[in-house]
């Protein structure tokens, strides 16, 4: 199947989704280097899935590992118009020495973007 049409369509939300998790990366405080990844949309690998609620087809992107292909991240449109994205750091916090980065997350639709870090407590 081309999912041509759907991978521009969504693009300059993709984009902007992508840029929004990358400050919420950089706003963490790594040092340069620390984090070598970070989302891009034309790095992603593409999937139509089904929305069990709506019936209709919604474009996911996945990004994975070059080394391992291990899954570091999804963003995945829905049928209403929104979206949700969440993207592995797996870093101890650069500043919080009793938190661990687990992930930055981003939902919202096109004209309010949020995002986040996800925290966990370092054992």
């Amino acid at each position: 199947m081309d999912l041509t049409a759907p991978i521009n369509q969504h693009r300059p939300l993709a984009e902007a989704v992508c840029q929004r998790l990358h400050e919420e990366i950089d706003k963490l405080g790594f040092a340069e280097g620390v984090v070598s990844h970070y989302p891009r949309y034309d790095q992603a690998r593409f999937e139509l899935v089904k929305d069990p609620y709506t019936n209709s087809e919604n474009l996911a992107c996945h990004w994975f590992n070059a080394t391992n292909n291990q899954r570091l991240g999804r963003l995945q449109f829905n049928s209403d118009g929104s979206f949700y994205a969440e993207y592995d750091v797996l870093k101890p916090h650069p500043s919080k020495r009793q938190a661990f980065v687990e992930s930055v997350t981003a939902w919202g639709k096109a004209d309010a973007i949020k995002a986040e870090a996800k925290l966990l407590p370092q054992l």
